[in-house]
């Protein structure tokens, strides 16, 4: 199924260009919008403007989004999955440094995901006050209802209303074309502005022109999503449509241009150059468009979301969450925690807002971050994946620093109209930080030792009938990859206090593979039909379902014969077919005999209360409580210095 799914992926057909146009343009696909717009603001028109801001957009698009993105990012292939985290599971052997400028990247993302949606939305919906007879209609209370729709239907999931996202997509860039070529036309001369002259003369020789960079760069904040959503197109597919998109938004800022420098007076006075083009006929039909395609942006970027989670979930990045699929479409999820939290970002964003103008000033900050951070990374996957020489690596890593830092740069000046995001991003780098470096310290702390000493032990305790029964199939969840290595901790639990009885000991070992889709396991019988080891690999992009899959193994391992079950009772009666399986789960708990440094307390108090507050180990495994036993065990990280007691 996981490889018939990759080769439609990357199959070139009329159906698989159009998913691709629905699926990944949204953001980028809806800039024009709102980007000139920025641009000019309320500054008097001039030709300098004009030209200077139309031609640092089409060189942005041109370097920043095809040849960074379309051609040397896509070329990231994780198993036919894109976005930072399968960038990182690329490079991650490779470098040491590469934990915090993932974090960060991911972060930002997912900042941003509480802008992006009602930005797009405002802007479309605003129209409507261009519209004879809704002058004065208030378009926050419909922002807020689309955006409140938008997201209670997630937990549903959207595969019916995808299979519309293409077509509309098609109409939304060809509005775009037709628009754009009608003030073309007309003005043919606006196509000087492509020459890169302009856009120097904007940054060097205009009053404050570089700062406009920050504007400039709304018109490529959709770039990361052309990365992030491979698996879902294909690069083949993403490469086509790009051709296609990028003459449609190049032609429509070429059309604003040339009305804006033709429409006759010195200022906008708040007028969007986008909807001026239409004609008044056209207008309501233009918004009601405009509206369905950045609807499909917001959609893109909450699935997005969701999908980003689920990776950092199953990286480590991300206490364990509630993850559910709603239908039956390969890869769409719902969490229901993330849909929460972005709602309720988004409708606090159009409250405080109140217009796409105010939101325009504090977007793409995050996006900058960003994409600095993948360039970071995608430098690690040139040099030791590509084998690029690293002239060629330090050569193309400098021109993007150097736009980037100068995107970073200008976009740095938001930070006093963004400074309540600042809170929602510290809150998720420090999420992701603690649970990784938390858990770091946790892994150190296990011990390991050679589960062969204790077999026949094992053996002996599962043959003693003086003992009860625990189970007849006892599983532990380990840790250790190794074939003979087990935690102590797994060896204390069955023989401390009421040794644990079985008639067969699995220790089964869940391995996050690079690969985004793999699912295969691997047998090792330490003792025949008594003490197995199973090792399972999932890929870091599907959710666990281990009771399901441990049980299929059994079943394969008794028809196979390969484990004699089938010449005794396993557990199962004529009252009830099932076998007897229990789960054991060792549950750690920071010991009151720690001492800590501030920085250890901190970290390591803070993990164990989100840990708390996320999903239970035997839901994130995909375990059946039912068949689950939960220990406890302290975790000692450093021991009280001796005290003498004095005795009176």
């Amino acid at each position: 199924m996981e490889k018939n799914y990759h080769l439609v992926s990357k199959k070139v057909t009329a159906t698989s260009l159009l998913v691709a146009l629905g699926i990944i343009y949204g953001d980028i696909g809806t800039s024009p919008l709102y980007v000139f717009k920025a641009i000019i603001g309320e500054r008097p028109i001039e030709e300098t403007l004009v030209y200077g801001g139309i031609s640092c957009v089409f060189w942005t698009l041109v370097f920043q989004t095809s040849v960074k993105y379309i051609w040397l990012t896509l070329q990231a292939d994780n198993q036919g999955e894109g976005g930072i985290f399968s960038l990182y599971a690329l490079v991650r052997q490779h470098g040491k440094n590469l934990v915090i400028p993932t974090i960060l990247g991911a972060t930002t993302l997912l900042a941003d995901g509480i802008i992006t949606p009602p930005i797009s939305v405002a802007s479309a919906v605003e129209g409507l006050v261009m519209v004879p007879g809704f002058e004065s209609i208030p378009t926050v209370p419909i922002v807020i209802v689309i955006l409140s729709v938008l997201f209670f239907v997630q937990r549903f999931g959207t595969q019916k209303v995808g299979g519309t996202f293409g077509p509309i997509m098609v109409i939304w860039f060809s509005m775009l074309f037709i628009l754009g070529i009608s003030q073309v036309l007309q003005h043919p001369t606006v196509l000087h502005a492509l020459n890169p002259f302009y856009a120097y003369q904007l940054l060097t020789q205009y009053p404050q022109g570089f700062w406009l960079l920050g504007a400039v760069f709304l018109a490529t904040t959709g770039a990361e999503a052309l990365y992030s959503d491979l698996g879902h197109c294909g690069v083949k597919n993403i490469r086509i449509t790009w051709a296609f998109v990028k003459i449609c938004l190049i032609t429509n800022y070429l059309g604003q241009a040339a009305w804006i420098l033709h429409q006759g007076q010195q200022v906008l006075n708040g007028r969007n150059p986008f909807y001026e083009l239409m004609p008044s006929w056209f207008l309501l039909g233009g918004v009601g468009i405009a509206t369905m395609a950045t609807i499909i942006a917001s959609q893109a970027l909450i699935s997005g979301s969701f999908t980003m989670i689920n990776e950092a979930v199953n990286l480590n990045f991300w206490p364990r969450v509630t993850v559910r699929q709603p239908t039956e479409l390969k890869g769409q999820i719902f969490i229901p925690s993330v849909n929460s939290i972005l709602w309720v970002g988004c409708i606090l964003m159009i409250l405080y807002f109140q217009s796409s103008s105010h939101m325009e000033a504090a977007y793409g900050f995050s996006i900058t971050v960003a994409m600095m951070m993948t360039t970071y990374l995608l430098s690690y996957f040139l040099l030791y994946k590509l084998h690029w020489k690293r002239v060629y690596v330090y050569a193309i890593m400098a021109l993007f620093t150097m736009i980037e830092l100068s995107f970073f740069i200008a976009n740095v000046a938001k930070i006093k109209e963004r400074w309540m995001f600042l809170f929602f991003e510290l809150f998720i780098f420090l999420t992701m930080y603690i649970w990784y470096y938390a858990r770091k310290i946790n892994n150190r702390f296990t011990k390991f030792i050679d589960l062969g000493k204790y077999v026949q032990q094992i053996k002996d305790l599962s043959e003693d009938e003086l003992i009860p029964k625990f189970s007849t199939h006892l599983i532990y969840m380990t840790k250790a990859n190794n074939r003979q290595d087990i935690e102590d901790k797994i060896i204390k639990s069955i023989f401390s206090k009421r040794p644990k009885r079985a008639d067969v000991y699995w220790f089964l070992h869940i391995d996050r593979t690079e690969e985004p889709y793999t699912l295969s396991y691997s047998v090792h019988e330490l003792v025949d039909d008594k003490v197995i080891k199973i090792n399972l690999n999932i890929g870091f992009r599907i959710q666990p379902k281990t009771e399901f899959y441990f049980k299929k193994i059994v079943q394969d391992l008794v028809k196979n014969k390969e484990l004699n079950l089938h010449i005794r009772p396993d557990g199962s009666t004529k009252y009830n077919a099932e076998p007897d399986f229990k789960f054991v789960i060792i549950e750690k708990f920071l010991s009151v005999e720690n001492e800590f440094t501030l920085k250890e307390g901190l970290l390591l108090n803070s993990y164990f209360k989100l840990k708390r507050m996320g999903q239970r180990d035997e839901q994130a495994f995909g375990l059946d409580k039912s068949d689950v036993e939960i220990e406890y065990v302290p975790l000692v990280y450093q021991s009280m210095e001796q005290m003498e007691l004095k005795r009176i």
